[in-house]
């Protein structure tokens, strides 16, 4: 392995050159990495890898702590003589640093003693990692050494930058960091060019963040949100920053936030735990509906969705604990259960949305051919099951509104929407289910169901139309569905017949292959149909 290569040793006569043994520090952490757990942000199976192979270099090098009582034997550069004491200490970085972000990704974030802990963590990670660049620098190459140098002028500004503090030092070990892989990126060979670059760009947030905290950066909060949608290990704690730093915003912006607006109603909103995580919520909301949600990815607004609802359930969590904490205050319960009904209400308009979205993502597979083997095509059935979940969805919605006595005409409007809608998802289903029985051969109940779908589609379509405010990819997608209808009715009631005249000269073909024989009989006899 690169990563394992010794230099022979050169000697001239009387003088011997000590071995100076080689490393690409760089290759071996992002493989280990990669393989190991931090692909996926698994932090403790990182950590559980490092452990494991530490045991199995002691072992192998004879470098225990004793059998019974454990005594602590330092790593010296007179102990180096094999590369793999180097691997020892950077094993060593790797656990300390893999801990400390692994208490960085609980879910409601460290309190103050995990904090402290992490830190101490960080502090041991750079502690190994100095130890690891002063070991290179006398017994390794050139090269190993320049890369253990940046690592552990990385780990320093990982330090600082989890406490917060020297912001100028934290962005000259990152600036000093990128300049070293940099140069390195100029030489060797292509895919050690490439980890480098990685590498260089995987730093810019932390330089720029650091910039951004002394003042020397142009930039914004929401700006430096899109430079890290970068994925990697060494951003994990950056993104950190950043939506903790969104979160503190989002906490004096919630002093504002005194009522939430849903159809005509004001509902008042006390807590600040119910202020933030409206708000948070309301965030994904623009980066969904706002000017470049068209050019999102698909998988990208899926993710946005699943932190939306979220922040949406952590909002209903807190309203239903203070209606259980409201005692008898009636007016207070009021305000709260309307307030429950309206976040509900809005949680319900955007799962239909998200559900949407995995219609559309459906239908751009339902006619696509299979060019690679592990590519997923779908199935007429797969949509039906989108639909189903899209009526429930609707008929959820439209109770939640049709609850109360006293409507609004905009409640009512509310409802005639939905009722729209349900009806224009009857016609899809019904359309995809007749889809799904024609690919079955079922010619009679094929054409009973396109039948029944145009009829759907057709009566949604007049409804839609009918409206002030027209929903124009509606129309046009009830549209479709009415022409494929008529001419899937027609091929379905075409095939049926060829097949039914085709249907005599298949059996006289079976009759004709029977034999008198008992043995061809007994052979021929469970192709003929049973008659009564």
């Amino acid at each position: 392995m690169s990563a394992m290569e010794i230099d022979d040793p050169k000697s001239d006569g009387s003088e011997q050159i000590l071995p100076r043994f080689s490393m690409n520090v760089l290759q071996l952490m992002k493989t280990s990495q990669a393989q190991h757990g931090l692909r996926h942000g698994d932090y403790a199976r990182y950590r559980r890898y490092c452990s494991a192979r530490l045991r199995r270099l002691y072992k192998s090098l004879k470098f225990t702590h004793g059998r019974g009582k454990y005594t602590r034997r330092a790593i010296l550069e007179s102990t180096v003589t094999d590369v793999r004491f180097l691997h020892v200490v950077f094993y060593m970085t790797e656990r300390a640093w893999s801990h400390a972000m692994d208490k960085r990704q609980l879910p409601d974030g460290p309190n103050a003693r995990q904090r402290i802990y992490l830190i101490g963590r960080l502090r041991k990670a750079v502690k190994w990692a100095s130890l690891f660049s002063s070991l290179c620098s006398n017994k390794t190459d050139s090269r190993t050494s320049l890369e253990a140098e940046a690592y552990a002028s990385y780990m320093k500004g990982t330090l600082l930058f989890e406490q917060d503090q020297n912001w100028d030092t934290a962005l000259a070990c990152f600036r000093n960091a990128r300049a070293v892989y940099e140069e390195l990126g100029k030489y060797g060979d292509l895919e050690n060019q490439v980890l480098c670059r990685e590498r260089v760009e995987e730093l810019e947030p932390s330089i720029e963040y650091c910039k951004h905290k002394i003042g020397k950066s142009n930039l914004q909060t929401s700006e430096l949100l899109q430079i890290g949608e970068m994925e990697g290990p060494a951003l994990d704690l950056f993104k950190a920053k950043i939506e903790a730093a969104m979160e503190e915003a989002r906490s004096q912006q919630a002093a504002s936030l005194t009522e939430f607006n849903w159809l005509g109603y004001r509902f008042p909103v006390s807590n600040p735990k119910s202020r933030v995580s409206i708000l948070k919520a309301q965030d994904f909301e623009k980066e969904l509906q706002g000017l470049g949600a068209e050019s999102l990815p698909a998988e990208k607004k899926l993710t946005i969705y699943d932190k939306l609802f979220t922040a949406y359930h952590d909002a209903r969590n807190t309203i239903r604990s203070d209606l259980v904490s409201a005692g008898n205050a009636e007016s207070v319960k009021d305000d709260l259960n309307g307030l429950d009904k309206a976040v509900g209400a809005v949680l319900g308009q955007r799962t239909i949305e998200r559900n949407q979205l995995l219609v559309k993502i459906a239908k751009s597979k339902l006619n696509k051919k299979r060019d690679d083997k592990t590519e997923k095509v779908t199935k007429p059935e797969e949509l039906v099951r989108l639909y189903d979940l899209l009526l429930q969805n609707v008929a959820d919605l439209s109770d939640l509104i049709s609850s109360g006595r006293d409507r609004k005409p905009e409640e009512i409007a509310f409802e005639e929407e939905c009722q729209r809608k349900s009806l224009a998802f009857r016609a899809e289903r019904c359309f995809y289910l007749a889809k799904s029985y024609s690919l079955a051969g079922k010619r009679v109940e094929a054409y009973a169901l396109y039948c029944r779908a145009r009829s759907l589609a057709e009566d949604a379509l007049s409804k839609f139309q009918s409206i002030a405010n027209k929903d124009e990819g509606t129309i046009q997608e009830l549209k479709a569905v009415s022409k494929e209808c008529r001419a899937n009715s027609c091929i379905e009631h075409a095939t049926g017949i060829m097949e039914e005249e085709k249907a005599p000269e298949k059996l006289s073909k079976k009759i004709s292959t029977i034999s008198l024989n008992d043995t061809a009989t007994k052979v021929q006899s469970h192709y003929l149909p049973h008659f009564s």
